[in-house]
């Protein structure tokens, strides 16, 4: 049961990182495309859902079996408790990331009326975009220290027969 809870923290890691590169690579583009136009256009598509609805499941999903692993696989070895730590730190780095740097431009571009000038929208979402980078190369580093832990673990587990 242990090593499920290990394997399902790295696969939400995965899918986290992945749905953050996604964030940077379509909806980011596709937004500062065509300014203000795609700015109206996202919040015209985003009224329903937007990706936050899916990180606020799945972020602290991560970061709870991170967690939960780092607490079971304590006693495994010190390099397993040290890389599930570093990669919950990442995990929750990416959470402060989000509430500290991107929700308050997407409130910006997404819900304040009346919408801003172009100039301002176009500074936001380039802002947002790079900054887009860093927290998915963030998170990055989590999904390997967490891959490093797995393989730690087995690493122990084969070396103890």
């Amino acid at each position: 049961m242990k090593k499920v809870i290990l394997f399902t923290s790295v696969a939400l890691a995965s899918g986290v990182l992945f749905t953050n590169i996604f964030n940077s690579m379509v909806i980011s583009e596709a937004v500062k495309s065509d300014i203000p136009n795609s700015v109206v256009a996202a919040r015209e598509y985003f009224k329903t859902v937007n990706p936050g609805d899916f990180f606020k499941i799945f972020s602290p999903a991560t970061q709870v079996l991170t967690l939960l692993s780092l607490i079971l696989f304590w006693k495994t070895g010190k390099s397993v408790r040290l890389f599930l730590g570093i990669a919950l730190l990442c995990y929750i780095s990416g959470d402060i990331f989000a509430f500290t740097y991107f929700h308050p431009r997407n409130d910006l571009m997404y819900l304040s009326e009346p919408i801003l000038d172009n100039e301002t929208l176009k500074t936001i979402s380039s802002e947002w975009s790079s900054m887009n980078w860093i927290r998915s190369f963030v998170l990055f580093v989590g999904v390997v220290f967490s891959f490093l832990a797995v393989d730690k673990v087995y690493l122990l587990k084969q070396n103890s027969f």
